[in-house]
Parts: C-alpha cells; sequence; structure tokens
C-alpha cells in the first residue's frame, strides 16, 4: 500500500495550458521612404495595437503541431508554412533544447487585410514559447528568430505601441499612447500585399521620400485630442495603390468617413481593412451599430486602438 502511494506520488502534475491574445496591428501611419536595390520596401510607420484579435494556446502536454478554429480560420492551413510553425521553427533552430507543444488558434482576425494578423500569431507563438522555456523577451534569440519569420513580427513581438523603420526590423522604444475609440472595418476582399507594392511602383533602389520625425512627435501627445490632431499631417503612402487594386477599400472608407463623430479615417498596411478613430466611445458604438445594419456583410468590430 505504501509503495503504491510513493508511485502515485511521483507523477508529475500535468502542464498547465497557456493562452496568448494576438492583437490586431493597426499602422495608424505609413510612409514608404524608398526600396533597397533587393527588392524590399523601407517604410516608416506608426504601428499601435487593438484590443480585438485572434487567441493562441499552447498544449505543452499534446505532441507539437497547429490545429484552427474560429470565423476565419477557413482561410488558412495548418501546414508547415503557417507563420506560428514558422515562428517554432525559427526559435528552435537557435535554442537546440527548446520545448515546445501543440498550439491551437482560434482565428477571429479576416486574412489578408492589413491587420498582420499572421505575424500577430507568431508574436503570440513566440510568448508563449518564451513563457515555457523561461525565455526573456528581449532574448536575442528571440527577436532573431521574429526578425526571421517576418517583417511585421518584430513588432508583434511584444505588441507594444512603436514606430518602426527599414522593413519592419528597426523600432523605437514603447509608446505611451493614449487610448483610441476605433471601428475596424474590413469589406471582405482580401488585398495582396504583392499587388499592392506594385501599383505603388517604385523602382529598385530608389528614394521615395524623406523621413520625418518619427515618435518624436507623438511622444507629446498625452490626450486622445492631441494624438488625432497629430495623426491628421500623416497618412498611408499604400492606400491610392491599394484603391487600384482593390476599389472597396474607397467604399469602406467613405462609409466610414460618412459616420457621426468620426474624427478620421484611413487604411491599415496594405488594406482592405480601414479603421475610424473616434473621441468618444459612444459615438464609436453608435457609429458602429449603424454601420453593421448598412453592411451586413463586412467585418466590422468597435475596439480601442492604444
Amino acid at each position: 500500500m505504501l509503495a503504491h502511494f510513493v508511485e502515485k506520488a511521483l507523477i508529475p502534475p500535468p502542464l498547465p495550458m497557456l493562452l496568448e491574445k494576438a492583437p490586431a496591428k493597426i499602422n495608424l501611419s505609413l510612409h514608404v521612404t524608398g526600396r533597397r536595390a533587393d527588392g524590399y520596401h523601407l517604410l516608416d510607420s506608426l504601428v499601435a495595437f487593438a484590443d480585438v484579435g485572434d487567441i493562441l494556446t499552447l498544449d505543452p502536454a499534446a505532441p507539437p503541431g497547429l490545429t484552427l478554429s474560429g470565423p476565419g480560420a477557413g482561410a488558412l492551413t495548418a501546414e508547415a508554412d503557417n507563420l506560428v510553425l514558422r515562428a517554432t521553427r525559427e526559435l528552435a533552430s537557435r535554442c537546440p533544447h527548446l520545448r515546445s507543444g501543440h498550439f491551437h488558434l482560434e482565428k477571429h482576425l479576416p486574412v489578408a487585410a492589413g491587420l498582420g494578423g499572421g505575424s500577430a500569431d507568431a508574436g503570440a507563438a513566440l510568448r508563449l514559447l518564451a513563457r515555457h522555456n523561461g525565455l526573456a523577451l528581449d532574448d536575442p534569440r528571440l527577436v532573431a528568430a521574429a526578425a526571421a519569420t517576418g517583417s511585421d513580427v518584430p513588432v508583434c513581438l511584444e505588441a507594444k505601441a512603436r514606430w518602426m523603420r527599414g522593413t519592419g526590423e528597426i523600432l523605437s522604444v514603447p509608446l505611451a499612447l493614449p487610448a483610441l475609440p476605433s471601428l475596424l472595418v474590413n469589406p471582405g476582399v482580401p488585398t495582396p500585399t504583392a499587388a499592392v507594392f506594385k501599383a505603388l511602383g517604385l523602382a529598385p533602389g530608389s528614394t521615395a521620400r524623406e523621413i520625418g520625425e518619427g515618435a518624436g512627435a507623438f511622444e507629446a501627445a498625452g490626450t486622445a485630442e492631441a494624438l488625432l490632431e497629430a495623426l491628421a499631417g500623416t497618412g498611408n503612402d499604400l492606400e491610392a495603390p491599394a484603391l487600384l487594386v482593390t476599389p472597396a477599400v474607397g467604399e469602406a472608407l467613405a462609409a466610414l468617413r460618412a459616420l457621426t463623430g468620426c474624427r478620421l479615417a484611413r487604411m491599415s498596411g496594405s488594406g482592405a481593412t480601414v479603421f475610424g478613430l473616434f473621441a468618444e466611445a459612444k459615438a464609436r458604438d453608435a457609429a458602429a451599430d449603424k454601420l453593421r445594419r448598412a453592411r451586413a456583410g463586412w467585418w466590422i468590430a468597435a475596439t480601442t486602438i492604444a
């Protein structure tokens, strides 16, 4: 009897399931400053994150793999090129004894939508692996794995507002931006990033514009009103070419700009998702109700960007 008790006592408790949110990445401003000779475009962008996104869990006790669910899962596959698995491989190549497990992605964000959904998922995967393996988020191996996975993954690693430059590898310190009540709207038409950059028509080795003031211009924006005023002087250089590739982007922007209380409407990333910024959550919620009644087939999320 005693031997049986000792044997059971030696059985380790099951490892807990780990969970991370993968918030939508929003380009509050996006300027293309040039294009390198190797074809990569250089960006100058104020990036923030919304409180809506995907949910990623890691079961450390299950065999490695990935399963999918959620309203956006039908547009994805769980094959090896999924960014969650790619990020895992990149980190494992730098940490030979990395402990992993089974990922499950609950996909809520639309795909190919300018919200960095895949990059946000990869960032969440790296945070889960960091927790499971006792790694700090500034561990050089983790940072290198993020950069190797994709150009938007480094800013999604900690998912904090930052100024992003270069091909995504140059990041400012985290920025304490005031919260902005927002509407995210996607007309249900995917916009291929490559097609948008092609329509931009920037030749390799060329310079499009000088780099602006960057994060310094927004550090003094301590209120939503001040941030809205600062953003009014910026834009998204990919918006015009995206309108050529996906005219529905223009329709979504026009719908946002017609809503009462919308202070600024702009496209995020390379589209097709657009966002509307409001000074008050009450105005945002009323606008969301009105737009949902008018556009039942669109993806519409009332959220906060910060």
